[in-house]
């Protein structure tokens, strides 16, 4: 197994194109299980202000022969900080790089984006309907409510 950052030093990524992302054998193939990795303090740059917006990201997917190792998706994650993108391109990207690269047996993402300039965008996007069978659980993330 070749792995580029488990258990060696890594710098975080100029940039999510830069970022590798590692995947490992999934030990339980052959199962329908639920994965949850979640982001509560990710950022970005807008793309026209260059203003930092935040959000809290929650993957969740079904693996098939692989699963995504977790020290890689930090650093690919965090490689966002300094990436300009509208809020729809950067949720959708994540999902559409982890489902082309990994190709789990499903997979969704939901971005619960801060306000700027006083709205919140909720971003949303799943790769097809959850397989018969598998649980899966509220993202738990309530929608942005102010201050009330």
């Amino acid at each position: 197994m070749d792995l580029t950052h488990l258990g060696q030093p890594s710098s975080l990524p100029a940039s999510p194109d830069a970022a590798k992302l590692d995947y490992v054998p999934n030990p339980r193939r052959g199962r329908l299980y639920l994965v949850r990795f979640t982001a509560p303090e990710f950022t970005s740059l807008c793309p026209v202000t260059g203003q930092p917006d935040f959000a809290h990201i929650v993957i969740d997917y079904a693996p098939a022969e692989t699963i995504v190792e977790s020290k890689s998706l930090k650093l690919f994650l965090g490689a966002f900080r300094n990436h300009c993108g509208f809020h729809e391109d950067v949720t959708v990207g994540i999902a559409e790089r982890l489902a082309e690269e990994m190709k789990p047996v499903w997979l969704r993402i939901g971005g619960y984006w801060y306000p700027r300039g006083g709205m919140p965008i909720d971003v949303f996007w799943q790769s097809g309907d959850p397989p018969a069978g598998l649980w899966v659980p509220d993202q738990g993330v309530a929608s942005y409510r102010g201050r009330g």
